[in-house]
């Protein structure tokens, strides 16, 4: 049976450690849940057999304070500060288990964890990357701010079809059993000035932007969320409670 209900939860400014935890937590539940499920079924009669149980989805939504995050296929080199460098700049570091390159988050920036299980909408990861960025797009349409894909990479871009291509937007998502963790990190009133400090999604040759930098003045991140949230559940289908 599939559960289109999204439970979503905004966890405002919080430590990226303390959410990544939090995220496991909650997609080890989901995906414990789902074994449990499969050998239930496996065991009874079949098809015919429902005992109401479904697996939960989350959409989460939050800030944080300056880290640099460095996914599995990424290079340490990427990361153009030491310890020092780090700690003048009031950032931390981590290695963590989601795909792509390198990225940084903080305060300013809108960091989504849709933590959902696949089944109950379509098992697709691409198709669920390309409708994670149409949902950036279309917020971005609200207020004016026409955008779109760059071909061959992930992520929301400004004219993508010229020199001037721009990212604002970076997608990296973690998948097992089609149950999702991590997301998308979409620059509202972000400090573009920590970007200077990586190679961001290992591309050198690309600029980085946010929605004030292209609007020209700040931003109500609150009102940015709003729309997100409903483009996400109207893509997806969902039942957001």
């Amino acid at each position: 049976m599939k559960n289109k209900q999204v439970i979503f939860k905004d966890w405002g400014l919080i430590d990226y450690k303390e959410a990544w935890d939090k995220q496991e937590a909650l997609f080890a539940d989901t995906v414990n849940l789902k074994i449990e499920i499969r050998n239930r079924h496996a065991q009874s009669e079949g098809d015919e057999f429902d005992d109401g149980i479904v697996t939960p989805n989350y959409l989460i939504f939050c800030e944080h304070p300056h880290v640099y995050t460095l996914g599995k296929s990424g290079k340490p080199e990427h990361l153009l500060l030491d310890e020092k460098g780090l700690k003048e700049k009031n950032a931390v570091y981590y290695c963590i288990n989601r795909g792509g390159d390198i990225t940084y988050h903080g305060p300013g920036q809108i960091v989504s964890y849709p933590i959902l299980d696949l089944d109950n909408f379509f098992t697709d990861i691409h198709l669920y990357l390309r409708t994670l960025e149409e949902a950036v797009i279309l917020t971005l349409n609200d207020f004016g701010l026409k955008a779109g894909r760059y071909p061959g990479y992930t992520g929301v871009w400004f004219d993508a079809d010229n020199e001037r291509a721009r990212k604002i937007c970076a997608l990296g998502v973690r998948c097992s059993r089609w149950v999702t963790m991590h997301g998308l990190a979409f620059n509202i009133n972000t400090d573009l000035d920590y970007f200077k400090n990586i190679v961001p999604c290992g591309i050198d040759d690309k600029d980085v932007t946010s929605m004030q930098r292209e609007l020209g003045h700040e931003v109500d991140i609150n009102e940015v969320k709003k729309i997100l949230k409903h483009h996400i559940s109207v893509l997806f289908h969902m039942e957001m409670v």
